[in-house]
């Protein structure tokens, strides 16, 4: 088995508000404001990146998709989810599970957790039962009023399919 954990953190969008929609998971939310970043700024999915790139020790999703790169402006964080699970499935691990928390006072997320769960499951290839997602609001502290954090851990564990290679 392995571990890893992943987080994130945007700002909302400020001054451009409309500009960008609220996508949170790989779900758009309804919102006024959207977040600030140089791809599409999911700070669910970025989260849940890097904990499957930790868990297998690979570089993180800022090296591997640079902020400075005009490849990745405005770029769908789905691309950044599938590319960290193909890497995970090239090494012999399958996903066991995700458990991910998103941080905000707003908007409420309890109509969307599901479909984010079923959005997520659906990109790394495993059931919606497997991927838990959670809000909790910062009761006024940071990022609170000012943006969106996001925290994932995965678990990967040896695929049957790597496992049937070693014995042969």
């Amino acid at each position: 088995m392995r571990v890893g954990i992943g987080y994130d953190i945007h700002r909302f969008n400020g001054a451009r508000a409309g500009k960008r929609p609220l996508r949170l998971g790989g779900v758009m939310i309804p919102s006024a404001r959207g977040l600030a970043g140089h791809s599409d700024a999911d700070v669910l999915l970025h989260a849940v990146a890097d904990a499957l790139f930790g868990a297998i020790g690979a570089p993180d999703i800022g090296e591997q998709f640079p902020p400075h790169d005009p490849r990745f402006r405005n770029a769908d964080s789905r691309t950044f989810v599938r590319t960290a699970c193909e890497q995970v499935r090239r090494r012999g691990w399958a996903v066991g599970n995700v458990d991910a928390t998103v941080i905000a006072d707003a908007p409420k997320l309890v109509g969307y957790k599901g479909r984010m769960s079923r959005a997520i499951g659906l990109m790394l290839g495993v059931a919606a039962s497997q991927v838990s997602v959670k809000a909790k609001t910062t009761e006024g502290f940071a990022p609170g009023r000012q943006g969106i954090a996001a925290q994932a851990v995965v678990l990967l564990e040896r695929s049957p399919r790597a496992t049937r290679r070693r014995a042969l």
